[in-house]
C-alpha cells in the first residue's frame, strides 16, 4: 500500500519550475529581437518594404542607430524631370537597368529617345 501514500511536496519546487520556465520565455524574447530585422543593436543598413504596391504601403530605412519611415498617400507623383533609363525585369525575376545617354564610341545603336522627345544632346 505504499503507492497509495500521499508524498509530500516541496514549495521550493514550484519556485524553481517557475524560475525556469521564466529563463525559456526570456531565452524566446531575446532570439526574437535578435531575428528583428530592426534590431536595435545591429548597425547594418536595413530597407523594410510592408505592404508593397498597397495604398498603405510604408518603407522603414534603417541606418546605424537612426531609422526614417516613408509612407504613401496612394496618389501618383508629379514634377519635372527626364526619363533616366528603362529597367527589365528578367524571367528568373532579377531587375536590370539601363541607363539612356550618349551612345558609346563606335557603336551603331540609336540613343535612346528623352522624355518628352527632345533630341538635343
Amino acid at each position: 500500500m505504499r503507492f497509495l501514500e500521499e508524498e509530500e511536496s516541496d514549495p521550493m519546487l514550484s519556485v524553481i519550475n517557475m524560475i525556469d520556465l521564466f529563463l525559456v520565455v526570456i531565452g524566446v524574447l531575446m532570439a526574437t529581437i535578435a531575428r528583428n530585422p530592426l534590431n536595435p543593436f545591429s548597425g547594418a543598413p536595413v530597407v523594410v518594404v510592408e505592404r508593397p504596391g498597397e495604398a498603405g504601403m510604408r518603407i522603414t530605412v534603417k541606418n546605424g542607430k537612426e531609422l526614417t519611415r516613408y509612407e504613401s498617400s496612394g496618389e501618383v507623383g508629379q514634377g519635372l524631370g527626364a526619363r533616366a533609363g528603362v529597367t527589365y525585369r528578367l524571367d528568373d525575376g532579377r531587375m536590370i537597368y539601363v541607363p539612356e545617354g550618349p551612345t558609346p564610341p563606335g557603336t551603331d545603336a540609336p540613343r535612346a529617345e528623352r522624355a518628352g522627345g527632345d533630341q538635343s544632346p
